[in-house]
């Protein structure tokens, strides 16, 4: 048990010692920020951790956590439908890789904010703007690493299941899918991630909730320690989430090879 105890304070002792160093930068960043005595303490790390522990107890930080969670919730549900079919086509028809491919990598490389201007002009001013980007940036690791698993499996399988006449439907959901699914996991996760980063910016065009929103709201009414706050709640639930997506994805690795 002593032992144990050890172990588990040794594990927390390096991650504890990043955040007291990454707290001491924070506050010398703070003290050169600006000539003003006003705006270096609203911009220390005292004022912020104050200010979100009222944010907090008062619930007005609440509703924009839940907005975000359930923007990017929704986007990776539209990333999911839309990148693992077409991963699979891509997979699994070369003709569809010949044609689709240089697009499909000419539309990865566009930045999703450059389309915000477009998006507004199409889809108006509220939620469907917001959730066409993140669904545009979180789409293309998942259709990507779903084309990686297929072509990564064995083709051992592919003949097996030739040799006992299934068809391609059966083919696709016991052998593919199956055989693929660590890739579209990891996928998931590097979508968790871009979209997390999306998401702030996006949160900018016109919505009047989110942590996006929060944001810019803050800083329209110069209240500096509210905007600190904000942004290590932003980086605490990214930290979550990736740690969410990477727990699933290992939990299904680990289930694998005992299978």
């Amino acid at each position: 048990m002593m032992q144990a105890g050890k172990r588990w304070a040794a594990r927390l002792a390096w991650p504890l010692l990043g955040m007291a160093i990454t707290l001491a930068l924070w506050a010398v960043a703070a003290r050169h920020l600006s000539d003003v005595e006003a705006i270096r303490a609203a911009f220390a790390p005292q004022a912020g951790l104050q200010a979100l522990v009222h944010l907090l107890g008062s619930g007005e930080l609440w509703p924009h956590i839940r907005m975000s969670l359930e923007r990017i919730a929704i986007a990776l549900a539209l990333a999911l439908a839309m990148g693992v079919p077409l991963g699979l086509c891509l997979g699994l028809s070369p003709l569809f890789a010949r044609i689709s491919g240089p697009t499909f990598q000419f539309l990865r490389m566009v930045s999703p904010l450059s389309w915000m201007p477009l998006a507004v002009m199409a889809l108006g001013v509220g939620e469907a703007p917001v959730i066409f980007l993140l669904s545009f940036a979180t789409v293309w690791p998942i259709m990507l690493n779903t084309a990686a698993g297929v072509a990564a499996l064995d083709p051992a399988w592919m003949r097996l299941a030739h040799s006992l006449s299934a068809t391609r439907w059966e083919t696709i959901a016991r052998v593919v899918l199956p055989g693929c699914i660590s890739h579209i996991l990891t996928g998931f996760r590097l979508a968790v991630g871009i979209g997390w980063i999306v998401l702030v910016p996006a949160e900018m065009l016109g919505v009047s909730s989110g942590m996006g929103y929060f944001v810019l709201d803050t800083r329209d009414r110069l209240a500096y320690d509210e905007l600190m706050a904000g942004i290590v709640v932003i980086g605490c639930l990214g930290f979550v989430l990736d740690w969410l997506a990477r727990a699933l994805s290992s939990r299904w690795t680990q289930r694998g090879q005992q299978g």
